[in-house]
């Protein structure tokens, strides 16, 4: 029962987050490109109401992923996560105004298939709530590592889909460091209370954690397009996820010939996580292709403000969300 439970608040962790990325979105596109990764970006999004709607829904996510931590496993909450991504873009096109392509569906599908068969076959279980302070000590310097090399290679590249994978990968080790400090946190509260956890260093270093991997998160929207950012967040976050479970927590999973339909679950989420915000972003682009055909149509003749006018729609809310 608890590793349903904690299922559950994983699925239900995964819809706010995604909620709270389509409106992080929103507000990312309307920031100056020169304002990027620097503390004005920081202040652009202050003064939005789409982040910071984004920020009250991912506070409400952080509760629930506490709860499936505390009752599950690292290595089974974590990876339910990839859901994320077809909940993000079924939302993206709801707030847009247009439906998810065939194309879009299986992908999801296929996501949704590949997770039950690998977790099924995994069947994660064990781990430790006590760790040693050397290994904390090396996740830590890690974790740190390789999110400083993700960045540095990112300011290093201009905007576009490389810059955003980039960032978004960073973003994705830091949320994975979250939700490894965040289990130790939430354990150290159901074994000792609210006063213990106040006083374990994990409680401060996973809010430290969590509001570095959202600034990167940030920076990985506005540098590009979501096909590039998000499909690294989501298959890096499980996939790091996983591995700390098992180096810190001492998890396992199933091994022998149990790898093989693991193998065919991951190639399926993989498979999935790719394909499916490359067919929502050229559904995106063929209705504004549609919208702006519509527009040189209504532009002849001295109709010229019209056309500048759809332009302007391509800007509100709607037109954010369709470029999400």
């Amino acid at each position: 029962m608890p590793a349903v439970l904690a299922a559950l608040f994983a699925l239900l962790t995964a819809v706010a987050n995604a909620t709270g990325t389509v409106l992080q979105r929103i507000a990312a596109r309307r920031v100056p490109p020169g304002d990027a990764f620097s503390v004005r970006l920081v202040r652009h999004l202050l003064r939005s109401p789409a982040w910071l709607g984004g920020i009250a829904v991912i506070v409400g996510a952080a509760a629930c992923q506490a709860l499936a931590l505390t009752l599950g496993s690292l290595s089974l909450v974590q990876p339910i996560l990839v859901t994320e991504l077809p909940f993000t873009l079924l939302i993206a096109s709801a707030v847009a105004r247009r439906r998810l392509p065939a194309a879009g569906w299986a992908a999801s599908v296929m996501v949704a298939a590949g997770l039950g068969l690998g977790l099924a076959a995994a069947a994660p279980s064990g781990g430790s709530t006590e760790v040693p302070a050397g290994t904390w000590v090396l996740t830590l310097l890690g974790a740190g590592g390789a999110m400083a090399a993700c960045v540095l290679a990112a300011l290093a590249r201009p905007r576009g889909k490389a810059r955003a994978a980039l960032f978004g990968s960073a973003s994705a080790i830091g949320y994975a460091l979250t939700a490894t400090l965040m289990k130790a946190a939430t354990d150290t509260f159901d074994r000792h209370g609210p006063g213990a956890f106040f006083a374990c260093w994990q409680t401060y270093a996973f809010v430290a954690a969590g509001a570095c991997a959202l600034f990167l998160l940030a920076n990985a929207m506005e540098s590009g397009p979501l096909v590039a950012s998000q499909p690294a967040l989501t298959l890096g976050e499980a996939l790091v996820s996983l591995l700390f479970g098992i180096v810190v927590y001492g998890e396992r999973v199933r091994a022998g010939w149990w790898l093989i339909p693991e193998a065919v679950g991951a190639v399926l989420v993989t498979w999935g996580v790719v394909v499916l915000p490359r067919a929502d972003t050229e559904e995106g682009e063929r209705t504004e292709e549609d919208g702006s055909s519509e527009g040189d149509g209504s532009s002849e003749g001295d109709g010229s403000s019209e056309g500048d006018g759809s332009s302007e729609g391509r800007g509100a809310p709607g037109g954010d969300a369709a470029a999400v």
